[in-house]
């Protein structure tokens, strides 16, 4: 009976990971749009503080699921877009709006880990986390209506 016990619990705490899992490109569906996930570039994760997964294929998909459901993720992730496929948290990245970043959803919106050397802000619009998601919420509606 304790050997069940302890199985059980093992399983639960496994179960309620906040860590995100990998997104499997070209199969994950987005979480958002319901797109399949194929570019490596703009691609984003969240997870809650119960362990839900959720995967997007673009950083305006997992905004826009941020700012409609309002729920508290222990976990935000983006693809840096100048290292496809390396997540970095949302926290630690600019955010770039440039019309010649043509990213899934036509927001021109990508991702960098937060060094100035690799962005002119002179040729693109740059933002914090805080202020991106401030933008799409300032919207009269937003860009992603399902």
């Amino acid at each position: 009976m304790k050997d069940l016990f302890y199985l059980l619990f093992v399983f639960t705490m496994l179960s309620c990971s906040t860590q995100p899992e990998p997104i499997n490109y070209g199969t994950d569906a987005c979480s958002y749009c319901e797109m399949t996930i194929v570019d490596k570039s703009f691609s984003a994760q969240a997870v809650t503080e119960k362990g839900k997964q959720f995967k997007f294929d673009a950083i305006e998909c997992l905004i826009n699921h941020q700012i409609q459901n309002n729920t508290e993720m222990a976990t935000q992730q983006v693809a840096d877009f100048t290292e496809p496929g390396t997540m970095i948290e949302v926290e630690t990245a600019l955010f770039i709006k440039n019309d010649t970043i043509k990213s899934p959803m036509g927001e021109n919106l990508a991702a960098l880990k937060k060094e100035a050397d690799k962005v002119n802000s002179k040729s693109a619009d740059v933002y914090s986390w805080n202020e991106i998601v401030n933008l799409f919420r300032g919207r009269d509606s937003l860009s992603l209506n399902n």
